[in-house]
């Protein structure tokens, strides 16, 4: 699938390198927009639930949003994203994951990236609600993960009308090895100690867990119900699922994503937009100039013009 493509991604000049681009993309903060969440609670099969925070547009479109790891509804990429969406009118679904946000103490297990059946409880939700409307989904992260694999191996699950994924983790064997490397090592902590926090005030303390590898051995894993990392890593990887996407998607990434770059998705199918950028590092991509939207904010602006172009 051809789209027009957005207007082409500089890195700012005093962000230049992956690492910069990643850390400043998440810790610059602009003024929060005012919007007038409304929210409930989605409760899942297992007994597990997860909150939905939504805003009521008129376009008859639908944009249903999922965070990365760690992350939650409210994480600045994603309320940026929904503000965006919504003053073109569309109605918006950004859902918190199992046991992240105000959803904290609403699930005994954990969301992961193989947890496209979740996206799609929320997908199906919305169709309930929505019956006429088109359904884009998008997803940051290891979001993205979850969605690639719902529209690329999970067919017999709901489906939306079309999907966006940005930088996901194609490969999370390696991608957990690198987050063993060098400056890399800050995220891993990071991501560790989100996770705990996340996790320890449902289960209590846990074993030492020193990087996301061992977490994932010690709690992730068992508690979605694989044999271990290894089990998990091998079932729940999206790269080798691109090939029999049949959902209009858009796939954005970039070459130099410290622990998740495009070089670990695999082929793609005819369905799917790929965007790979030179530049931009993980979530990051600040722009040199402004952007159409006024910003340099080009993630923003890019989410933005693709969702206009697959509705």
């Amino acid at each position: 699938m051809e789209l027009p493509q957005p207007d082409p991604f500089v890195p700012w000049r005093w962000a230049r390198g992956a690492h910069a681009q990643t850390i400043l993309g998440h810790v610059l903060k602009e003024p929060r927009p005012p919007l007038p969440w409304a929210y409930e609670t989605l409760p899942l099969d297992d007994g597990d639930a997860l909150v939905l925070h939504s805003l009521t547009g008129t376009s008859g479109r639908t944009v249903a949003f999922f965070h990365g790891l760690g992350g939650n509804a409210g994480s600045w990429y994603m309320v940026r994203a929904a503000a965006h969406a919504w003053r073109r009118g569309h109605t918006i679904i950004a859902a918190d994951h199992r046991g992240a946000g105000i959803g904290r103490g609403l699930a005994k297990r954990p969301y992961h990236s193989g947890a496209s059946a979740d996206v799609a409880a929320v997908l199906a939700h919305v169709r309930t609600r929505y019956p006429a409307h088109h359904l884009t989904a998008v997803g940051f992260s290891l979001s993205a993960a979850m969605l690639l694999l719902l529209v690329g191996r999970d067919h017999h699950l709901p489906q939306p009308d079309a999907a966006l994924a940005v930088n996901p983790p194609g490969d999370l064997e390696a991608c957990s090895q690198r987050l063993l490397r060098g400056l890399n090592r800050l995220y891993d902590r990071r991501f560790v100690g989100l996770l705990r926090a996340e996790v320890e005030g449902r289960t209590g303390a846990l074993p030492p867990t020193p990087t996301l590898r061992d977490f994932d051995e010690v709690y992730t894993a068992r508690a979605a119900g694989f044999r271990d990392r290894d089990d998990y890593y091998a079932r729940c990887s999206c790269g080798s699922h691109l090939q029999t996407i049949q959902t209009p998607t858009v796939l954005l990434s970039s070459l130099d994503d410290p622990f998740a770059p495009a070089a670990d998705l695999g082929p793609v199918s005819p369905a799917v937009h790929l965007q790979v950028e030179a530049h931009g590092g993980h979530m990051g991509y600040l722009s040199d100039r402004p952007t159409p939207l006024g910003n340099r904010r080009w993630l923003d602006y890019a989410v933005d013009h693709y969702l206009e172009r697959l509705g």
